[in-house]
């Protein structure tokens, strides 16, 4: 031990930045392990066939399930999410209560994403106003949803929101409803509806575990050689100044 010299500053640093750099490494990939189950999960359920409304009331967990819709939305109450962007381009997602006829159950439908290029213009969309088929599948949001609550002054409809959860809607509409957003499949009354599944793949969470766990690396061998250089230099002095006192 008399061969390696770090430092008390150095050594301090090493305590503190060492083990946070191997948690993160092995956090990032314990959150790769969960958005690989996640997509394994979406894809099982989206490649089965629809359920109905009133079977979709009995499921556990009912996060990426394909249900079959028979209904009106209703065109009064509409939401624009605000913020969303598609390849590179500003826009928002339409989002619109939806009665389904065999159940009498209200829905939150996302009918998809519309460009918003000029903010001095509303976003155009349309409502139609017969009977509608819509597949879609539950999104279910990963952790709580953020509320925005709205302006009072600028309570009138269609809403400009960041987010929204559906209990809050329906609450405000004195309705009972399904508490988690539908994505509507391309069809009848839908704008694009290409939705990504995570924001982040399971592939950048393993790249950032490896850096992570690179740094931590590069630490410790920084923080060995700095222990070791110190320690020869320290034996390089006291022998220079023995030969001079002898």
């Amino acid at each position: 031990m008399k061969r390696f010299r770090p430092g008390i500053a150095p050594t301090l640093v090493v305590l503190v930045l060492l083990p946070l750099m191997v948690f993160l490494g092995f956090w990032q990939l314990s959150r790769g392990q969960e958005k690989q189950v996640l997509l394994q999960s979406y894809a099982e359920r989206r490649a089965a066939p629809p359920i109905s409304v009133e079977q979709l009331d009995a499921v556990a967990d009912p996060a990426f399930r394909r249900v079959q819709l028979r209904g009106q939305l209703d065109a009064r109450h509409s939401v624009l999410l605000d913020n969303r962007m598609r390849d590179g381009k500003a826009g928002v997602e339409l989002l619109q209560p939806f009665h389904d006829q065999a159940s009498g159950q209200w829905l939150l439908l996302n009918r998809g994403w519309l460009a918003w290029p000029d903010r001095r213009t509303p976003p155009a969309f349309t409502t139609p106003d017969q009977p509608l088929n819509i597949n879609a599948w539950v999104y279910v949001a990963p952790g709580e949803t953020f509320q925005l609550h709205a302006d009072p002054a600028a309570a009138q409809w269609p809403r400009l929101l960041t987010a929204l959860h559906p209990q809050a809607l329906w609450a405000e509409l004195d309705r009972s409803g399904f508490a988690f957003e539908l994505r509507a499949e391309t069809g009848p009354a839908t704008y694009e509806t290409q939705w990504p599944v995570v924001a982040m793949g399971p592939e950048k969470h393993v790249g950032y575990a490896v850096q992570w766990f690179a740094m931590a690396l590069a630490l410790l061998g920084l923080y060995l050689y700095l222990g070791w250089h110190n320690a020869r230099e320290k034996h390089h002095g006291s022998g220079h100044e023995s030969t001079q006192h002898v």
